[in-house]
């Protein structure tokens, strides 16, 4: 391990490199950073010990991966579909006739292809329900009209 050189570390940054390519996130992304780095650092100084060199690698990648998640919070991706995984909210002011009546304050409405749990004041099969919101996999609604 003495003969730890600086382009070991480069090899082991295109294989974060290919990795990235491969995964979703940009995770792999900033260990390659860091292995560009540390490659550098150790180029620079090459009597560093493979306990320092590895030193640098980390500390580099936890404040890459860091600075990115903090840069991410505070820009966040804004995007012309913001409830496109939230598919319960995306029901949220909108009117369904009930699939099963609501006793007790629970039933059920089915939307597209799917059957949702609602809760709700109690009221028979042949009544309209708005969505008002949600919690879980349970949609909160309301009698229309």
């Amino acid at each position: 391990m003495a003969d730890f050189v600086f382009w070991y570390w480069w090899v082991l940054a295109f294989a974060f490199l290919i990795l990235e390519m491969l995964t979703p996130g940009f995770f792999f992304m900033w260990l390659a950073l860091s292995g560009l780095i540390t490659g550098a650092v150790v180029g620079l100084t090459p009597t560093l010990s493979i306990n320092i060199q590895v030193f640098i690698f980390s500390a580099c990648a936890i404040v890459a991966v860091t600075v990115w998640r903090l840069y991410g919070k505070k820009y966040p991706v804004e995007t012309d579909q913001p409830l496109l995984n939230k598919r319960g909210a995306q029901y949220i002011g909108r009117i369904f006739p009930l699939y099963a009546a609501i006793e007790n304050g629970e039933g059920k409405i089915k939307v597209d292809d799917t059957i949702w749990k609602v809760q709700g004041e109690d009221c028979d099969i042949s009544t309209k329900v708005k969505v008002t919101g949600m919690r879980g996999m349970v949609l909160y609604v309301e009698k229309v009209g």
